[in-house]
């Protein structure tokens, strides 16, 4: 039986061109003595995307991102933004990037005004226009109410908010992001997704890395896995759901039958479904509308469906990261 991945390579690999890539590495390496960090990696980011960079702890993304941001330097390869190699030119290549890596820091006895003014004044912002953008960035990040507050006495989701304000403060057409909601609180960790979500209406290519996958399969459209600093797979969020030979989906209702688990397995797209624990665990072909037709389906039954949820994303995550060990 052909494995997740050798199945995955013998579709369309979607592609991309480098001229709709604002991103784009090649032959990326980072080694500390003899360990490699980031193995040869070759990947574009597609334009106006809203890019996952998923992996375990120890992956390689942190070390990739902060390279691509000139925190740290390459061993060897290169890493070009809007054209522009990041291991030649830093200046110019981030000239039009926004960036959250690693936790931010800011002066604790500024307040939010005041700190976005400075950081827009070493950016080449004027006063003018400082004066009316920062505003709007303070609305985006709902941060308004605490727009004259010292940060010293911010929780560490405020100052993340922060942290994404000033990323977007030069109006830049990428965004580079570390695991944003790191260490982050429920709510800090919805507050900032909520921001996230909201940037996806823009002309905006996002890059963000994490190791959460049900923040990924929320927030992203594309989805790029790694695992000792080597690509996996690279694709759409949606392909990715369905690698492992349609999605799979879990329902949980309160008077469930083996009667009512017969009748779904007759539905249409339904592949099989089964008890599972408390569960009733369902393979079906298809996307969101497909998984919509069967909530609407179920409920139309009589049962009184209280949770449903997938886990397409780990069931290829844990398969791909098996079988790169």
């Amino acid at each position: 039986m052909a494995t997740i991945k050798e199945t995955y390579f013998a579709q369309e690999d979607g592609s991309i061109t480098e001229s709709d890539s604002p991103i784009v590495i090649e032959n990326l390496s980072k080694r500390y003595g003899s360990f490699m960090a980031v193995d040869d990696l070759t990947l574009s980011v597609k334009k106006n995307s809203f890019t996952g960079f998923l992996g375990p702890n120890g992956a390689g993304k942190s070390t990739t991102l902060k390279i691509l941001t000139n925190l740290i330097r390459a061993t060897s390869g290169s890493g070009y933004l809007n054209g522009v190699d990041v291991t030649k030119n830093a200046k110019g290549a981030l000239t039009d990037v926004g960036t959250v890596v690693e936790t931010p820091e800011f002066y604790s006895y500024l307040t939010p005004i005041e700190t976005m003014m400075y950081l827009g004044r070493i950016n080449g912002m004027t006063k003018e226009s400082l004066s009316s953008k920062i505003p709007e960035i303070l609305e985006d990040v709902k941060m308004t109410e605490w727009s004259d507050k010292r940060i010293g006495t911010f929780s560490k989701g405020m100052r993340q908010r922060i942290a994404l304000g000033q990323a977007l403060l030069t109006d830049p057409s990428v965004i580079i992001l570390d695991e944003p909601t790191s260490g982050l609180d429920p709510r800090g960790m919805i507050e900032i997704r909520e921001i996230l979500k909201s940037l996806k209406t823009r002309d905006l290519t996002i890059f963000m890395s994490s190791h959460m996958l049900y923040e990924v399969s929320d927030l992203c459209d594309r989805i790029a896995m790694i695992n000792h600093g080597k690509l996996l797979i690279h694709d759409t969020t949606d392909k990715l759901m369905n690698l492992a030979g349609g999605r799979s989906i879990k329902i949980k209702v309160l008077n469930m039958t083996p009667a009512a688990v017969d009748e779904i397995s007759s539905l249409p797209n339904v592949i099989s479904a089964e008890i599972d624990g408390s569960s009733i665990a369902v393979r079906l072909n298809g996307g969101d509308a497909e998984q919509a037709s069967l909530l609407r389906e179920v409920t139309g039954m009589g049962l009184n469906v209280y949770s449903l949820s997938n886990d397409n994303l780990e069931s290829a995550y844990l398969d791909l990261i098996k079988e790169s060990r």
